[in-house]
């Protein structure tokens, strides 16, 4: 399968479970797991081909020019730590900035996507959010380094209609101010005609159409 994702676009991502579009995800980030592998082809972000990195240039990449949202921000989140560690962890990490900007940093980043009283919250543990707040705050996570590049894997999973409205805008807003390129997986072909600009139809590890979303659903080869 071959396929790009330009600055400023949505592109879905679809197909039945079990066609292989989590896999190409983790393909893109490198993060496929054993016994699976790698054998060839090539993933460029911008000119760089990732397959050429070594893996501790990639743990540099992951989070800073590279991002995803997972489908389950439950297991994705440490119980054990608080939101404003876990948030400015990843700017420690990838920006070496000092612990009283990266707070405000990460306060911010949980004003920007809609968190009531973030100065506070900040200080609570992920089992005192809901699941649509949680899931905002994965959101804010992989944002909070402006990656070129976004992952959104099943996003809006298991939230009700109008939490899973708030999280799409989220993300459309995040690609229109940022110039961000959008990957977004899933099966849901209602978020797709609302959000995306393009739409890829995986079937069986391969792609079987592509195109403007307008013309995918008026007329469907598969």
């Amino acid at each position: 399968m071959s396929f790009g994702v330009n600055a400023g676009e949505i592109v879905g991502l679809v197909g039945e479970s079990g066609c292989g579009k989590s896999m190409t995800a983790r393909s893109i980030l490198r993060l496929v797991p054993p016994p699976g592998r790698i054998v060839s082809g090539k993933i460029f972000l911008d000119d760089r081909n990732l397959l050429e990195a070594t893996e501790s240039e990639m743990r540099a990449i992951r989070g800073a020019d590279l991002s995803l949202i997972f489908q389950n921000p439950m297991t994705s989140l440490n119980p054990a730590l608080t939101i404003g560690w876990q948030l400015t962890e990843a700017l420690f990490a990838h920006q070496r900035l000092a612990r009283p900007v990266a707070g405000a940093r990460a306060v911010e980043a949980l004003r920007r996507i809609g968190i009531p009283d973030p100065d506070k919250r900040i200080h609570d543990y992920p089992h005192q959010f809901s699941g649509g707040m949680r899931q905002r705050v994965l959101i804010a996570m992989a944002l909070l380094n402006d990656p070129g590049l976004l992952i959104a894997d099943e996003p809006t999973t298991a939230l009700d209609v109008t939490i899973q409205a708030q999280i799409l805008e989220i993300l459309r807003a995040a690609a229109d101010e940022r110039r961000m390129a959008v990957l977004l997986i899933t099966h849901d072909l209602g978020i797709v005609a609302s959000l995306c600009h393009r739409v890829i139809v995986m079937y069986a590890g391969q792609i079987v159409e592509e195109g403007p979303i307008d013309e995918i659903f008026a007329n469907p080869l598969h």
